[in-house]
């Protein structure tokens, strides 16, 4: 029978280095972990595997066919601008926001639930969680087991949403496994379906991260993943823009404003400055977009802008990145 590494979900095999799921040979029978997710537990080191949505549409229809219940995870920090891939899905969902401790406690819950409206999703029920935190878990586990149609619940989500380090704590928490879904914040980490059974009424079901196009992380190293994603609560960054201004996003961004209030979202550890002069920079893609009061400037991956005033602003980034306006989340 046909091993599965217990990290990603891949089958191992010691045929080929370059392909998924390598594993020594001298190790294939006492390991459960192939080389790479041994590397990146053990050494911080990631091996990029190149996938496509393409690759997990199998995945997602598989799972439509099933009468069982989806937990679709999504980053609140991070909502994906488009979710038609998740009409493959007829089964019910719960929704899951993921990484609350990144906004302010100010903030209620219930504020950031009504945003779930906007999404078009019409889930069964829905719940904020913190895995930093262990945030709602106890509530999250009773919503799983009232809602579940079988024994399998799936669980789906981008990448970096948070799936697989929820599903940890979840087996931390609820059960008496020693195992852990390997997680690194590079995209495709989890390449294949990985069952775990919590207990004798409850199998959860990881899957692979789905691939938002347009995210700046696609195209960053981890070295500068590190730095966008935000790993405790972000301090935004209001300016009283009086007259034509340049803002630079830690040479990510660079965005044109007049005669407006922004407040800036992104991780704490991004260098946001301010300048009177124009500030040029020649590798960065030129996006005109107009907003309205009330709406948002997202930088797909990276963070949100809130504007107080209707505007015409101009904002570079890198090439490929989506930049687009919706409705404010805050």
């Amino acid at each position: 029978m046909m091993k599965k590494c217990k990290g990603c979900g891949s089958n191992l095999q010691f045929k080929n280095p370059q392909l998924e799921g390598f594993i020594q040979e001298k190790n294939y029978e006492k390991s459960d972990l192939c080389e790479r997710c041994f590397r990146i537990r053990n050494y911080g080191e990631y091996k990029k595997v190149e996938k496509t949505n393409q690759d997990f549409f199998p995945i997602l229809d598989s799972i439509a066919s099933t009468n069982d219940l989806v937990v679709l995870v999504i980053d609140l920090f991070n909502i994906p601008k488009n979710l038609e891939i998740l009409k493959r899905l007829k089964n019910d969902i719960l929704l899951v926001f993921t990484k609350r401790d990144i906004f302010p406690l100010s903030l209620q819950d219930e504020k950031l639930l009504e945003y779930t409206s906007i999404l078009g999703l019409h889930p069964v029920d829905q719940i904020i969680v913190s895995s930093n935190k262990n945030y709602h878990f106890d509530e999250l586990i009773e919503k799983i087991r009232n809602y579940q149609k079988s024994k399998n619940v799936y669980v789906v989500g981008y990448t970096n949403a948070g799936k697989s380090t929820m599903m940890n704590h979840l087996i931390y928490n609820y059960s008496d496994l020693a195992d852990q879904i390997t997680t690194s914040i590079l995209p495709s980490t989890t390449l294949n379906q990985i069952e775990v059974t919590l207990d004798e009424n409850l199998t959860l079901i990881d899957t692979p991260g789905i691939l938002e196009d347009g995210n700046i992380m696609n195209l960053l190293d981890s070295k500068s993943l590190k730095k966008i994603i935000p790993r405790k609560e972000i301090k935004p960054i209001t300016y009283q823009v009086k007259s034509h201004q340049w803002i630079v996003i830690d040479r990510l961004v660079i965005m044109e404003s007049s005669l407006n209030n922004l407040t800036f979202f992104f991780s704490n550890e991004l260098k946001i400055e301010r300048y009177y002069h124009n500030k040029e920079n020649n590798h960065l893609k030129e996006n005109m977009i107009r907003v309205k009061k009330g709406q948002d400037i997202v930088i797909s991956g990276l963070g949100f802008i809130k504007v107080m005033k209707d505007e015409v602003v101009k904002i570079k980034t890198l090439d490929k990145v989506d930049v687009y306006t919706r409705t404010s989340l805050i």
